[in-house]
This record gives C-alpha cells, sequence and structure tokens, in this order.
C-alpha cells in the first residue's frame, strides 16, 4: 500500500536541515565561527569539551543583535546576509544560507546572549528546537552562543560521532583554516581547560602561517604572487627541495572563503614539473580572488566547494603563478655575491666552436637588460672528484653537481627549442645499428616523432635491429648511440613515469642521458660555461628528477664547524 504524502512537522524538517549543516562538532563550530567573522568581530573564543560532544561555546565582539533580531534567528530561513534570489550568486559572506543557528538549536541545548551596540543584552534558550526562555542579560557588545549536549534528541546521530580527540582535532583544523583566512582576528581555542591555539590579531599572513602551520613547515615556504586575467592569487608555496611524498598540508581559499579544490591542487602541483621528484607532494597555501560573479560559492551544503565561471582559467592561473614564483625564487638564490669582480657574462650568440662544451646556443643577456641582472659566472671554478664544481661567494662556498646542471640545462634548452621546430642532427657517415628488444622497438614507434624532433633520424634494418641515420650534439663527449639506448630503454620501462606531459617526459629522458656524467673533467673554460647557462635556467637549483643541482655552504656554517663562532 502506498504511503500517502504529508507535510513534515518543523521539528523533523529542522533536524533534517541540521544533518545537512552539522554533520559533527566540528561543523557547528565551523558556522558560529563564521557568523561572528560576519559579524565583524576582532576576537574570537571557542572553547570545547569532549571534542564539543558536550560543550561547545564561542564568544566573539562584533556586532551583536537586537532583542528582535535575535529571536527572529531561530526561525528556519531567517538571515541578515540576503534578500533575494539574486543575491545567491556572489555572496561576499560566509553564513549566508541563514538555516546554521535554528539547525543547531534543533539537536542540542543551546543558549545565545547578545547585544548591539548601544542596545540592552538578551539571552534566550532554545531546547530541540524550542524557545524555552527569552530574558534581559549582562554583556558587553557581541553574541555568545553556548552548545550543550549536541545531537542529545538524536541518539542515532551522536552514536555515529567519533572519540573526542578525534572530534578535537577536526574542530582544530576548522578554527585554523579560518584563523589562517583572517589574520586580522584574533583566535583563542580551548579544548577540555587547555589553550591549543591563541593568534593575535593583525599578524602578518606569514607570521599567521607558522603560528598555525608551525616553524618547521612554515620555514620550508615561500611566498607567491601572481595576477592574470581577473584572477588574483597570492599565498606560500614549499621549496623544491622541502616537498615529501607525505606529510604535505594544503589549504585553498577563494575571496577569503575556505574550499577543497583537488583540480587546482593538481594545477599547483603540474607547476612544480621537473622542479620535484614525480612522488613528492609540495605544502600549498593559496588565495585565490576574482570577481564574485565569477565565482558560485552555493553548490555544497557545507560550503566547502565552489564553481568557478572559468574553471580552464583558473587553472591556468594556479599553475602559472606557481611556476612564476618558483622562476622568482631560483633565480635569487643561485649565484650569491662573488667575493671579486665577476667575469664578464657570457655574450649573446656565442658562435659554438669546436672544443665547446655545449654547443646549443642560451642567449644569457637581451638588449637592454640592466647589468645586475645578468647571469654573473664565478671565477676560479674548481673541479672536486671529477664530479662536483666548486666556488667561492661573499656568504660562503656554493657546490653545483656538473650532471644535475647539464642535465636542468638540456632540458630546458631542448624543450626551448622544440618550441621552434626541433633541433637539427649530425648527419652520420656510417650509420649505428643497435638491436632492441620488442618493447623497446614499441618505445621508437611510440615517440618517434619527438626522437627526430631532438635530431634522431631512425630506420628499421631487418628484425629487430634499427639504424640511426643522425644523432644530436649536445656536447662534445657525447655517445649518439648509447644515449638512443638508454632513452629507449628507460621509455620501454616507464622509468620517467610520472610525467603527465609526454613531450616533457621524453626531453626529461633525453636531458638525464645526455648530460656530462660525474668523473667527465671539464676544463676550466667548460666548467664557467656550463654555469653561465645553468644560471639561466628558470629552474636552475633542481634536476628533471628534483634533485638539487646546487648546495651553498654559508660561511657562518664553516666558521662554527671549525670553533671560529
Amino acid at each position: 500500500m502506498a504511503r500517502r504524502i504529508s507535510i513534515l512537522p518543523d521539528t523533523v524538517a529542522d533536524q533534517i536541515a541540521a544533518g545537512e549543516v552539522v554533520e559533527r562538532p566540528a561543523s557547528a563550530v565551523k558556522e558560529l565561527v563564521e557568523n561572528a567573522l560576519d559579524a565583524g568581530a576582532t576576537r574570537i573564543r571557542v572553547e570545547l569539551e569532549q571534542g564539543g560532544k558536550t560543550l561547545i561555546d564561542v564568544s566573539d565582539d562584533g556586532s551583536g543583535m537586537s532583542r528582535e533580531d535575535a529571536v527572529l534567528a531561530f526561525d528556519r530561513h531567517a538571515t541578515s546576509k540576503i534578500r533575494t534570489a539574486a543575491d545567491l550568486v556572489g555572496v561576499p559572506t560566509f553564513g549566508f544560507r541563514g538555516e546554521a543557528l535554528p539547525a543547531i538549536a534543533s539537536v542540542s541545548r543551546l543558549q545565545l546572549t547578545t547585544c548591539e551596540d548601544g542596545g540592552e543584552a538578551t539571552v534566550i534558550e532554545v531546547s530541540g528546537g524550542r524557545i524555552d526562555r527569552i530574558d534581559p542579560a549582562a554583556r558587553q557588545q557581541g553574541t555568545t552562543v553556548t552548545v550543550r549536549g549536541l545531537f542529545f534528541n538524536t541518539p542515532a546521530r551522536r552514536k555515529f560521532l567519533r572519540s573526542a580527540s578525534s572530534e578535537s582535532r577536526a574542530s582544530w583544523e576548522a578554527i585554523a583554516t579560518l584563523a589562517l583566512a583572517h589574520p586580522e582576528v584574533a583566535f583563542e581555542l580551548y579544548l577540555d581547560s587547555r589553550a591549543r591555539l591563541s593568534v593575535p590579531a593583525g599578524q602578518r599572513p606569514d607570521d599567521r602561517l607558522e603560528a598555525v602551520w608551525g616553524s618547521d613547515l612554515a620555514r620550508s615556504l615561500v611566498p607567491l604572487e601572481y595576477v592574470a586575467g581577473s584572477f588574483r592569487v597570492r599565498g606560500f608555496i614549499q621549496r623544491p627541495a622541502d616537498a615529501q611524498p607525505t606529510g604535505r598540508r594544503t589549504q585553498l581559499f577563494i575571496n577569503g572563503r575556505p574550499f577543497r579544490d583537488p583540480f587546482l591542487i593538481r594545477a599547483a602541483e603540474a607547476g612544480y614539473r621537473s622542479a620535484i621528484h614525480p612522488g613528492d607532494r609540495p605544502s600549498l597555501f593559496l588565495e585565490l580572488e576574482t570577481s564574485h560573479e565569477d565565482v558560485d560559492v552555493n553548490v555544497h551544503p557545507a560550503k566547502l566547494e565552489v564553481r568557478f565561471r572559468d574553471r580552464i582559467g583558473a587553472e591556468r592561473v594556479v599553475e602559472e603563478a606557481v611556476r612564476h614564483a618558483l622562476g622568482r625564487l631560483l633565480a635569487a638564490a643561485v649565484v650569491g655575491t662573488p667575493p671579486r669582480p665577476a667575469a664578464a657574462p657570457v655574450p649573446r650568440g656565442v658562435d659554438p666552436g669546436a672544443g665547446r662544451f655545449d654547443p646549443l646556443q642560451v642567449a644569457l643577456e637581451e638588449p637592454g637588460t640592466p647589468p645586475s641582472e645578468v647571469a654573473q659566472v664565478p671565477d676560479p671554478i674548481h673541479q672536486l672528484f671529477d664530479t662536483y664544481l666548486v666556488y667561492e661567494t661573499a656568504e660562503g662556498l656554493v657546490i653545483v653537481d656538473q650532471h644535475s646542471a647539464h642535465e636542468r640545462v638540456l632540458y630546458e634548452t631542448v624543450m626551448a627549442q622544440l618550441e621552434h621546430g626541433g633541433l637539427a642532427g649530425q648527419r652520420l657517415l656510417l650509420p649505428i645499428t643497435l638491436e632492441l628488444t620488442d618493447e623497446e622497438l614499441d618505445a621508437v614507434e611510440a615517440h618517434r616523432d619527438a626522437l627526430e624532433r631532438i635530431g634522431y633520424e631512425v630506420e628499421p634494418f631487418g628484425g629487430r635491429t634499427v639504424a640511426l641515420q643522425t644523432v644530436p650534439v649536445p656536447h662534445p663527449r657525447f655517445d649518439g648511440g648509447r644515449c638512443f639506448r638508454e632513452v629507449v630503454a628507460d621509455l620501454a620501462r616507464g622509468r620517467f613515469g610520472g610525467w603527465t606531459n609526454a613531450l616533457e617526459r621524453f626531453v626529461a629522458t633525453y636531458a638525464c642521458r645526455a648530460a656530462v656524467k660525474g668523473g667527465d673533467p671539464l676544463d676550466q673554460r667548460e666548467r664557467r660555461e656550463l654555469l653561465a647557462r645553468l644560471f639561466a635556467c628558470a629552474l636552475s637549483p633542481h634536476d628533471v628528477h628534483g634533485r638539487s643541482t646546487i648546495v651553498q655552504l654559508p660561511r657562518e656554517e664553516l666558521e662554527r664547524r671549525f670553533g671560529r663562532r
């Protein structure tokens, strides 16, 4: 027999709304703190007991409410944030839906004490959605909401709450996220009478980040600021050398509102491509700003997701912002100040004569470039173990891994050349014949176009044998046949499988195998040219695997080791 349709009682409807808004104590904390921020609070204090199961107390010094508004705030859909349906597009406030306070009150015993500027304070007590008391009270301007016995009248939902420690962690995360978004506001969080977070108002963003995320992680971050189109991106990203496979933190904001978006995180990681190992995951703190009309924040009950009018544009700007910040960071931290006058920059358009280190020309000086912005090459440069290049700066010693450095140079140079059609190979008088496996033959066929674009002309020679008619010549010590075999083997085995762009993956493989090796002796001119070309790279301190090309040993560390400090 079919059931008849009926109108739900208000108490049941409120509890359904509560299920959308209040999944756990942390959800209630987030809603109440956002209301305090919308009220213009400069100081917010949150106290929890048993992870919020027994007590949630949120106090602020915001604008407060009159008695009439305080009573009206417990009606469903009552809000001061919107007036028409058009206001739902580009909502500039946080607690805009109007269901939070009545929803929380419907599943708890709630007390609200509030006072507006120059008005009389009011206290309202609500139990299970029913108002029990409205009286005058004593309070300065602001609002205090005290929630006791969350889900006391919905035991099935209370049963699914996690342990007190888990619920406390979730509430801490909610408060920490809002504290990061609002460094101009002071936050205090007490868990079972113990202070867990206390940050003053008016902090700089980097100081607030250090206070919330900890000094170790904060010190591994560098600032980011980038504007393109209708988007502005600010925040902090982790240095490539500090990125790890696990333990990272990520936080996104749009117009001051925290949200989650795995595609934007992926776009930010794409900005690190060729600067970190494919398995590493950098920490990110990114604030996006755009017109309120260009983003829809009303697509998730807990306001954790947003919809962009220009989704592709947002992802592109985030990736560009990360690349730009990394380029500025790495370009500024490479050479240091030479202790003596530096040798002249490598001139533009050097003719790559015999014996030169790298015949791929890299212009280090554009016309009109200020002298301070031209890559300066130190002199002299020493070579240790035929593997490391060492030179002195005013700040200490700089050590460069010659293989990693040349790998980075080749990668960026070849990528730039491929954008203009490709590289010319050197035709061989006698072709090089190589016998390959079936997997390697498949790899050759799959990457034939890329091989030709970097200078390899490959022809079948019968069976599993191929003939190399032309090979690239990145430096005089280059072994074209050996490099081809190693590149094809790497591609066949998926050794560089973490790259999402097939061409970049191929060039990274080639750069690794074509670069000079550790143990190759370089003369003084070759050392200088390698460093000059390295300093001209956008991501010079890291090779294509994300390993460091440059290590700096500060003078202070040397003096400390020798007891001079």
